[in-house]
Formats: structure tokens, C-alpha cells, sequence
């Protein structure tokens, strides 16, 4: 079995501090670690439309990094806090980024995140190409 770690220049502090990778690539698929919808300061946007678009559009960057897209995404799970409460937002952004054939999903509520005030985190599985 091989193993790539996937990191980007934006990750690297959290490869360097925290050890681990933003994604690895092995045996034909990438695994990534949950992304948060921070913004470009490291902060969560005060629109929660925004910062799932923020989440997502990292999402897509990380893939294409791993030479990947979003349709080879065949499973994410998403962890929200106050799920129930931001669902329809957390959907049709989310719909901007992916379409049918959908691929699996988990959605789980919890009561918080490693970045206080986020709303959401997303962690991909994708078959590369």
C-alpha cells in the first residue's frame, strides 16, 4: 500500500502543528480530513450561506489538488452544528458544487468544532481518476 499526503500552501501550518494531512491519496483513493467554512483570515463568515460555500469551494480546491473534481466524490460526511437548523442553506449550497449521480452522504449533529462559531465541517472520499 502507498500513501500520498495531499497539502496544500494554505494547510501547512495545520501539517506542521497539528500533524496531520489535509488528504491522502492511496490505493486509488483520496481521503480528506474535514474541512471548515473559514474564510480567507482563518475567521467564519457571519453569513452561514457563505461559509458553507467557503467549506465546499476548499472541498473542490483540495480535489483538483489530488487531480480530482467533484464528480468523483462517492462519499462525504458533514458534521453541523444546529443541523436541523441550517439544513436547507447547508443543501442548496452544497448543490452548487455537486449533482447527480449523488454521491453518499452522512449528516451529523454535534455541539461544536475545533474553530469556535463554525457552523460546519465536511470530510470527502473520492475515487481518483
Amino acid at each position: 500500500m502507498t500513501i500520498k499526503n495531499i497539502v496544500r500552501d494554505s494547510a501547512k501550518f495545520h501539517y506542521d502543528n497539528f500533524h496531520f494531512s489535509e488528504a491522502v491519496a492511496s490505493d486509488g483513493f483520496l481521503l480528506c480530513s474535514g474541512i471548515i467554512g473559514t474564510g480567507p483570515q482563518g475567521k467564519v463568515p457571519k453569513d452561514i450561506s457563505e461559509e458553507f460555500d467557503n467549506a465546499w469551494s476548499d472541498v473542490i480546491s483540495l480535489l483538483k489538488e489530488a487531480g480530482a473534481d467533484a464528480s468523483h466524490i462517492v462519499e462525504y460526511t458533514s458534521y453541523h452544528v444546529g443541523l436541523r437548523a441550517h439544513m436547507a442553506e447547508f443543501m442548496a449550497v452544497r448543490d452548487k458544487y455537486l449533482s447527480e449521480p449523488w454521491p453518499a452522504w452522512t449528516a451529523i449533529g454535534i455541539t461544536e468544532l475545533a474553530v469556535p462559531g463554525a457552523h460546519v465541517e465536511i470530510r470527502v472520499t473520492a475515487k481518483l481518476p
